[in-house]
C-alpha cells in the first residue's frame, strides 16, 4: 500500500485486485464466525509488516468485531487484545483465539450430541419455539418454524452434554450455521430475510461447520501459544480495562456513520444463543456502542460535547438538518440523522482521548473508515475528520491510505474505504490535558 508521510492527502492505490476477499491459506479460525462486511486478515498481516511489529510488542483492537485482528496476531506470534460490546461478536472473537480443544474430543462431542439430537427431533411432535418477548426482537421469518425447533433441541443438547471446553466452539459452529444454510437470512452486504427454508439439514450443517473447526485446530496447535484475550467493554471505556501504556501498535475499523444497525447483523444468533432475549437487553447492548445510527440514539447521549467545537463537524450536521427540513422530512429517525453525525465523531473523539493513555510512546495506529452519504446524501468524509480529530487530541497523522472502493447501495457511487494512519507521541500537550480533565469531571467544556 501507498503511504502519504505527515501531509494528510490520499494515497491512491491499494495492493490487491480484491482487497476485501479473505485468501484460501488465511481461513483457518477466521472462517469460524465473520461479519460480511469484515476487513481481511491480508490487511492486518500488512500494517504489521509496515509497522515493523515484532513478537515483542502488543496490539490493540478497540472495536474488535468478531476478532478478525487478534486472531491474526495470535497467528504471526504476537500478542494481542480486543475490545469489544456487541456479546455475540465478543463471543466469537474470544472462541477464536482459543486454539486448546482436542480435535479429535471435539469431534467425538459433536457427533454424539448430534446423534441424540436426531433421536429426539424424530420423537417430537410439537414444534419448539422462542419466548414471545424474544420473537419481537428478531427479524419477522428470519427462520423458519421447523428448522428454529431442531436448532432450540440442538443448542438444548449441547448445554446438557457438551463438556466445558468444548461448549464455546460448538455453540460457535451453531451460530454460523444458522447464518449461513438453516436461517432464512441473507447478506449483500445488508442483513435482510429471503425465501423461507421449510425445512434445513440442522444437525449435519452444524457439524460441517464442526469439522471445519476441527481441521483448523489441527494446524493452529503446532503454532506457538501467544497471548490474546477479548474484553467484552466500551471502546470509549477504555481506562478501566487496560493498563497505562500498555499497547505499541492499534489496527481496528469501528463502525462508520451511517444508518446501518450492526446488531441487526447479529441478532438472530445472539438471541438463540442467549446473549439478548429482550427489548430492554437490546437497548442495554446498543447503549454501550459507538452512536453510528440513529436507531442507538438516546436522550442523556453526551458524546457529541467532545466536538462541540469542530467546525467541520457541526457544518456537516447543519447541513443534514438543513436539507431535512427542506426536503420536508419529518420522521422521528430523520429529526435525529444530525445529532447522530455529531454523537458518533463525539464517542470517537472520547474513545481516542481516553486512548492516549493506554498507548506507549511511538504507539503507531491504523483506523478503516469509509467515506458515507446515508444522511440525505450529504458526505461524510469519515477519515478526514477521524484525522482531524486525532491531531486536535495530540497525535500525529502519518497518512491516509485506500484501501478499497465500493459501491454505494443506495446511490451507486464508488465510496472510499480508507486507512487513516497515526503515530502517538507519548506526551499530552498540558493545555489539552487539562481541556480533557474538566471535560471529564463536569461534562460542560470539549476538547476540541
Amino acid at each position: 500500500m501507498k503511504t502519504t508521510s505527515g501531509t494528510g492527502k490520499r494515497s491512491a492505490k491499494h495492493s490487491h485486485p480484491e482487497p476485501n476477499q479473505i485468501r484460501d491459506g488465511d481461513r483457518a479460525a477466521h472462517q469460524w464466525y465473520r461479519f460480511v462486511l469484515s476487513y481481511p486478515p491480508h490487511l492486518v498481516q500488512d500494517y504489521l509488516h509496515k509497522f515493523g511489529v515484532d513478537g515483542n510488542q502488543r496490539i490493540l483492537d478497540p472495536f474488535c468485531g468478531t476478532g478478525t485482528t487478534v486472531v491474526e496476531c495470535k497467528k504471526q506470534g504476537i500478542s494481542s487484545v480486543g475490545i469489544e460490546a456487541n456479546p455475540m461478536a465478543w463471543f466469537a472473537g474470544s472462541v477464536k483465539v482459543d486454539w486448546t480443544p482436542d480435535p479429535v474430543g471435539l469431534l467425538e462431542m459433536a457427533n454424539r450430541i448430534g446423534e441424540a439430537t436426531e433421536t429426539i427431533i424424530a420423537k417430537e411432535t410439537k414444534l419448539r419455539t422462542l419466548p414471545e418477548e424474544s420473537q419481537k426482537i428478531i427479524l419477522t421469518n428470519s427462520i423458519s418454524p421447523l428448522p428454529l425447533h431442531k436448532t432450540l433441541v440442538l443448542l438444548e443438547q449441547i448445554q446438557l452434554q457438551a463438556t466445558p471446553i468444548y461448549t464455546g466452539h460448538l455453540k460457535l459452529a451453531l451460530a454460523k450455521a444458522v447464518t449461513t444454510s438453516i436461517s432464512n437470512l441473507y447478506f449483500g452486504p445488508e442483513v435482510g430475510v429471503g425465501k423461507a427454508k421449510l425445512d434445513a439439514p440442522v444437525v449435519l450443517d452444524w457439524l460441517h461447520q464442526v469439522h471445519n473447526m476441527a481441521e483448523d485446530l489441527e494446524r493452529l496447535q503446532s503454532l506457538q501459544d501467544t497471548p490474546a484475550i477479548v474484553h467484552r467493554a466500551d471502546s470509549r471505556q477504555l481506562l478501566g480495562v487496560l493498563e497505562p501504556g500498555s499497547i505499541d501498535v492499534v489496527i481496528t475499523s469501528p463502525p462508520y456513520p451511517n444508518e446501518k444497525d450492526y446488531t441487526r447483523t447479529t441478532r438472530l444468533e445472539s438471541v438463540l444463543l442467549g446473549f439478548i432475549q429482550n427489548k430492554q437487553e437490546l437497548r442495554s447492548l446498543k447503549e454501550g456502542l459507538i452512536r453510528s445510527n440513529t436507531r442507538n440514539v438516546f436522550k442523556a447521549d453526551t458524546d457529541d460535547i467532545w466536538v462541540s467545537q469542530h467546525e467541520a463537524i457541526q457544518q456537516i450536521a447543519k447541513t443534514i438538518e438543513d436539507r431535512r427540513i427542506a426536503l420536508g422530512k419529518t420522521s422521528g429517525f430523520e429529526r435525529l440523522y444530525h445529532r447522530s453525525v455529531k454523537l458518533y465523531f463525539g464517542g470517537m473523539a472520547k474513545h481516542l482521548a481516553d486512548l492516549r493513555i493506554i498507548l506507549r510512546p511511538g504507539a503507531q495506529l491504523a483506523y478503516v473508515v469509509g467515506d458515507q452519504k446515508s444522511y440525505l446524501q450529504v458526505m461524510i468524509r469519515t477519515g478526514e475528520l477521524l484525522a482531524d480529530i486525532a491531531q486536535g487530541l495530540g497525535y500525529e497523522l502519518v497518512g491516509i491510505d485506500l484501501f478499497r472502493t465500493r459501491l454505494s447501495t443506495t446511490t451507486k457511487e464508488q465510496m472510499r474505504e480508507e486507512v487513516v494512519l497515526l503515530r502517538w507521541p507519548g506526551e499530552i500537550p498540558l493545555n489539552l490535558l487539562q481541556t480533557q480533565s474538566r471535560s471529564s469531571s463536569d461534562q460542560k467544556t470539549t476538547v476540541l
